[in-house]
C-alpha cells in the first residue's frame, strides 16, 4: 500500500484505550465496591450489552427511529437493537422476564460497560463504566435509605475519607408539586417537565445562572453550540431557582400568607430542616405533601442510623433520566482539585440513582416498585488517583522475570527454564524477539521486568544461569561513575545452580515486592 493509501490509526471520538496499570487499579476498585455491596446482601447478574430498543424505554429513541442519545442498529429481522445507555432499563426487562423465580425483594448488583452517542468533550466519554445495586419489589422507602447509607459506606470503603463526600437525596414528586405549582402540571406539557429537569440537572455544572437560562429561550455554551432552553416566563424561573436554591426559603413568607414570616426552628435536624422549609414555602400541593412525607421518612432513617452528617436532603438533585418516580440520590464529593490549568474546581457527582417504581411495570400488568444506585467508575477512579487512594494508587505488580536467549539453537532449554518459573508461580515469559542482548535487556526494562536469567555457553557447561537483577542494578548505576567501574562492579548480578532457579528468583521478588 502507499503511504497516502494507508488506515490512520485512531480511536473513535468519545472512546479511550486502556493500559495494564490502570486495568489493574480498576479492578481493585471494582473488588473493595462489590465487598462493599455483598455486605448490605446484593448479589450480581450480568446482562448484555445489546437489548431490544423499545425496551430501553419510551424516553429514549422511538421504534422507527433511534435518536441521538443512542447507538442503534437494525438486525436481519429488521427489529431496532441499541446498544445499553446504562444498566437499570436492562436489569428491568430481566427482572419482569425471570420475575417468578426471582426472591422478591431482589437486590443485585451489576458492573460493566454503557454507551451514549452524545457529543464527547473533556471527561465526557461515549463509552465508560457503570457499577450498580438494585432492590426490587420493595415499596418502602427505606430501601431508597439503605442504599444511600450504602452509597456512603462504599466510598469511604475505596478510600474516600469521611468530609470529603455528601450522599444528596431529593424526591421527584416534591420537584413535580413544584411544577404544578408554576403551572407545569398535566400530560401537555411533559416535554417542557422534562427540559426543566435536564435543566436543573445541571446546576453543578452551570450554576444558577446557567440553569436559569435553560428554563428560558436557552443558553450558547462555550463553543457556540445553543441549547434550547423550557421556555418558562420569569415568575416560572423564579419559583423554580427559590426551590433549587433551598436556603433562601428559610425566611421566605410562606405561600399559604404572604403576610407571615415562617422560620424553620434550628432545634431540628438538618434534614429535617430542609423538609420544613419546603413545606413552609409550597404548601398545599398534594403532589409535593406526598413527596415531602417520604424525604421525611428517609430522614429519620438516616438520622437514626448515625448517617445524618453524610447523607442530606438537596432539593437541587433531580436526576436528568425521565424514568424517576420518588427519591433520587446523588453522591457528590465536596474536596476541591485543581485543573490543568492550576485552576481549583470542585470534583462533583461521582455517582447516583433514584427510585423508578414504572420501569419494570411496563412489561407486566402489576406495579413492581424498585430502586438503585449507579456509581460512575471512570469518574470515581480519577477522584480516587487525586486524593491518592492506596486502591488506585497502591503498588503495581511487577512485570514477568524474562529468560534471555542468548543461544538460538537453545531455545529448548530456555523454554524449559520458564515453565519451571510459572509451575513455581512466577510471572515469567521467553524472549520472542531476534534482537541481541543489548535490545533484550531494555525489553526487560520496559516490560518492567524485576529480574532477568541470562545462560550462555559457559554457564550451561557449568550447570548454572545468571541472576540480573533490574531494579537494584538501576540503582547502583545511579552511584557508578564511569563505565570502568561499572564492568568491574557487575551491579546486582549473581551466578546460581540452575537447580536453585526458582529460589533465587524468589530471593529478589521478596527483596522489592514484600
Amino acid at each position: 500500500m502507499s503511504k497516502a493509501d494507508k488506515l490512520k490509526a485512531r480511536a473513535p471520538r468519545g472512546f479511550a484505550d486502556r493500559g495494564p496499570a490502570e486495568l489493574a487499579a480498576t479492578e481493585r476498585m471494582l473488588a473493595a465496591i462489590r465487598e462493599s455491596y455483598e455486605l448490605y446482601g446484593f448479589e450480581g447478574v450480568e446482562t448484555p450489552f445489546v437489548e431490544y430498543t423499545d425496551a430501553l424505554g419510551k424516553f429514549l429513541p422511538d421504534q422507527d427511529r433511534p435518536n441521538e442519545g443512542v447507538f442503534s442498529f437494525q438486525d436481519d429481522d429488521e427489529q431496532w437493537l441499541s446498544l445499553r445507555y446504562d444498566l437499570t432499563a436492562p436489569l428491568a426487562r430481566y427482572v419482569a422476564e425471570n420475575f417468578d423465580a426471582l426472591p422478591k425483594p431482589y437486590r443485585s448488583y451489576r458492573a460493566g460497560w454503557v454507551f451514549r452517542n452524545e457529543k464527547p468533550g473533556p471527561g465526557r466519554f461515549r463509552q465508560f463504566m457503570q457499577f450498580d445495586a438494585d432492590t426490587v419489589g420493595a415499596a418502602s422507602v427505606a430501601a431508597d435509605a439503605e442504599i444511600c447509607m450504602m452509597a456512603a459506606d462504599t466510598l469511604e470503603k475505596v478510600g474516600i475519607k469521611r468530609g470529603d463526600y455528601v450522599i444528596k437525596v431529593n424526591n421527584r414528586k416534591v420537584l413535580d408539586g413544584v411544577m404544578e405549582h408554576i403551572g407545569l402540571g398535566g400530560d401537555d406539557k411533559a416535554g417542557q417537565r422534562l427540559t426543566v429537569l435536564r435543566a436543573i440537572d445541571k446546576l453543578d455544572r452551570l450554576g444558577l445562572d446557567g440553569v436559569s437560562h435553560l428554563l428560558g429561550a436557552g443558553r450558547k455554551d462555550e463553543s457556540g453550540d445553543f441549547t434550547k432552553g423550557a421556555g418558562l416566563n420569569d415568575a416560572q424561573i423564579l419559583s423554580l431557582m427559590q426551590y433549587v436554591n433551598w436556603q433562601s426559603i428559610r425566611l421566605q413568607p410562606a405561600a399559604s400568607d404572604p403576610s407571615k414570616m415562617e422560620v424553620v426552628p434550628d432545634h431540628i435536624s438538618p434534614n429535617m430542616q430542609v423538609v420544613e422549609a419546603l413545606r413552609s414555602a409550597f404548601a398545599g400541593n398534594q403532589t409535593l405533601d406526598d413527596g415531602l412525607e417520604e424525604l421525611e421518612t428517609i430522614a429519620t432513617l438516616i438520622d437514626a442510623a448515625g448517617y445524618s452528617d453524610r447523607v442530606r436532603i438537596d432539593p437541587s438533585v433531580v436526576r436528568g433520566l425521565e424514568y424517576y418516580t420518588g427519591p433520587v440520590y446523588e453522591a457528590e464529593l465536596t474536596f476541591t482539585v485543581t485543573d490543568e490549568d492550576g485552576r481549583p474546581v470542585r470534583f462533583g457527582s461521582v455517582g447516583g440513582g433514584g427510585r423508578y417504581d414504572g420501569l419494570v411495570g411496563r412489561f407486566r400488568s402489576e406495579p413492581v416498585p424498585a430502586t438503585g444506585f449507579s456509581i460512575g467508575v471512570s469518574r470515581l477512579f480519577s477522584a480516587l488517583r487525586m486524593v491518592k487512594s492506596p486502591i488506585v494508587s497502591g503498588a503495581e505488580q511487577p512485570g514477568p522475570v524474562v529468560v534471555l536467549v542468548m543461544d538460538k539453537d537453545q531455545i529448548a532449554a530456555y523454554q524449559r527454564m520458564v515453565s519451571t518459573l510459572r509451575q513455581a508461580g512466577i510471572r515469567a515469559e521467553l524472549y520472542l524477539g531476534s534482537s541481541g542482548m543489548k535490545a533484550q535487556m531494555k525489553y526487560a526494562d520496559r516490560r518492567q521486568s524485576p529480574c532477568v536469567v541470562i545462560q550462555g555457553s559457559n554457564e550451561r557447561e557449568r550447570g548454572e544461569v545468571e541472576i540480573k537483577d533490574l531494579i537494584e542494578g538501576a540503582k547502583a548505576a545511579a552511584a557508578i561513575a564511569s563505565n570502568e567501574e561499572w564492568k568491574a562492579a557487575r551491579p546486582a548480578q549473581f551466578s546460581v545452580s540452575e537447580s536453585k532457579l526458582v529460589e533465587a528468583v524468589r530471593e529478589v521478588l521478596s527483596r522489592h515486592f514484600a
